[in-house]
């Protein structure tokens, strides 16, 4: 079938249902109905990437192939992001989680990483610091749901409009330039962070404990049952005062929780 005539398939009522039951399964995301058109244009990018020429055929594939199901969760996925997005989280990173650290360790987690930005960040906001951190072991685990998010961050490489949000001062520091409009992050910050794949609705077998804990604009897309669950799970993982950060968006009020409020969007505990 050609191109032409692929644009003209429709996503059936049915097969959006099983879309959305499938992403909810995996990932726990919830996609309501105003995303019907969201979750077509997903399925067709991969309809196209395997020459495939219906809806029925890729859902025949589903049945029968657990990794193209991950494929099309990974698709489903939202993963905007950009650097220092919210600013305030990592000033608060500056001015409070370091002084959590016992014995100079630092533990750091951004969970849903995406490409990469925020945990490279993290990393600049620390190195930033300079001799206040000399004899530090600072760590910060970045991981993600997605593979095709994970490549992106390992690879480290944005463009132009990328770096736009980074002082000239920290991209000529921290980046290097390969062609006209491509950086690439320089090994002083790739050395903090370790990328790593995890479903936030599986196994954690990190033991921690963190000092902070980035999980920003993630669970806007749960239900409070699956919200709870996770916000119970990061909890057990903070240090003694450790911080837990949510996107401005988001918060912590209908949900059970020891964490105590610090400031807009940010958590410690007790």
């Amino acid at each position: 079938m050609t191109k032409d005539l692929l644009a003209h398939v429709e996503l059936s009522p049915a097969q959006f249902e099983r879309a959305r039951k499938l992403a909810y399964e995996v990932s726990g995301i919830r996609l309501d109905d105003s995303k019907a058109g969201l979750v077509t244009a997903r399925i067709m990018h991969r309809l196209r990437a395997l020459g495939l020429p219906s809806m029925g055929a890729y859902f025949e594939l589903l049945d029968k192939d657990p990794a193209e199901s991950a494929k099309l969760v990974d698709e489903l996925t939202t993963n905007k992001t950009s650097f220092f997005r919210e600013s305030s989280h990592f000033d608060a990173l500056r001015k409070k989680v370091v002084a959590t650290a016992v014995n100079r360790r630092l533990r750091i987690w951004s969970a849903g990483c995406s490409s990469g930005e925020e945990p490279y960040t993290l990393a600049m906001t620390l190195r930033e610091m300079g001799d206040e951190l000399n004899g530090f072991d600072i760590r910060i685990l970045a991981t993600d749901l997605s593979e095709r998010m994970l490549a992106k961050a390992r690879a480290g490489v944005y463009d132009d409009e990328q770096m736009g949000d980074i002082a000239p001062a920290l991209r000529s520091k921290y980046f290097e330039q390969t062609n006209d409009d491509q950086w690439r992050v320089k090994p002083i910050l790739r050395q903090l962070i370790q990328f790593a794949p995890l479903n936030l609705q599986g196994e954690w077998p990190m033991k921690g404990p963190f000092n902070a804990i980035y999980c920003r604009n993630v669970m806007i897309y749960f239900d409070r049952e699956t919200r709870q669950r996770l916000v119970n799970r990061f909890t057990n993982l903070l240090g003694p005062n450790g911080f837990f950060f949510v996107g401005h968006s988001e918060s912590l009020t209908g949900l059970t929780s020891t964490l105590r409020y610090m400031e807009p969007a940010a958590y410690a505990r007790s």
